[in-house]
């Protein structure tokens, strides 16, 4: 094939997968009662009460007339991306596997299932644990008892989806440690050599994406990145091995 017909190629792919995307989009909109009942069930105080403990449900509020609208028009887009992300991890990959050699072939697709497995994982600990928790701490933080809070709508929004993307990509750790291990940057004996500088990172980064700067939120979320990073030095080669 020709740069051209690479190029036409390259386009039929990515008019099928917005397509796809579009459909479950459409889906989602009008399924607006099931969509939002999902992303506002953290806010509610029966959302898994054993681990939280009860707290009063925090009612949301709305200041813009467009705002509602254009809230739950971007939601349908992020269920739609979501949804269609199998299938469009397919695309791709059928796209570029004619140009892999057999042994890239042979890793590529699961590394591929593994990263969007990792990166869902990462979107459901953010959802059941990490969210909930600055959710509620937020919602109920007062500097004084004369200031009420009234949470907006897009504010609940845009927390959620900033926590969720930043757990996702944090959760890629092991796959690009690996990655880099295989390509022979990386070696199991640096990350265990700079174990110490890493968790510093790690407390650091921590503090960065939470909104909150309380022990228990940070805790929650340096501990699922240092795990993540034990298990990157496992993934990784020695230096020593021949890769």
């Amino acid at each position: 094939m020709t740069f051209w017909d690479h190029l036409e190629e390259l386009r039929r792919v990515l008019l099928r997968c917005t397509v796809v995307v579009a459909v479950f989009a459409i889906l989602a909109f009008i399924f607006k009662d099931e969509v939002f009942f999902v992303v506002f069930a953290p806010k509610s105080s029966d959302f898994l009460p054993a681990l939280f403990g009860t707290s009063p449900t925090i009612q949301l509020i709305n200041t813009e007339l467009t705002r509602q609208f254009i809230v739950h028009m971007m939601t349908s887009l992020y269920v739609g991306v979501i949804v269609a992300a199998p299938y469009i991890i397919y695309e791709l990959y059928r796209f570029i596997s004619p140009g892999l050699y057999e042994n890239e072939r042979h890793y590529s697709m699961p590394v591929v299932i593994a990263s969007y497995v990792m990166f869902m994982l990462g979107l459901l600990f953010s959802y059941f644990i990490l969210f909930p928790i600055t959710f509620r701490f937020l919602a109920g933080y007062q500097v004084d008892a004369q200031v009420e809070n009234l949470i907006s709508l897009e504010s609940y929004i845009d927390t959620l989806v900033f926590l969720s993307l930043a757990m996702g990509i944090i959760f890629e750790i092991p796959i690009l440690s690996w990655l880099l291990g295989r390509l022979g940057i990386l070696h199991r004996e640096d990350m265990q050599q700079y174990r110490r500088h890493a968790i510093v990172a790690i407390l650091v980064i921590a503090a960065i994406i939470t909104p909150t700067s309380d022990v228990i939120t940070l805790s929650i979320v340096s501990l699922p990145m240092y795990l993540l990073y034990e298990l990157s030095i496992l993934l990784v080669p020695s230096n020593h091995r021949s890769l």
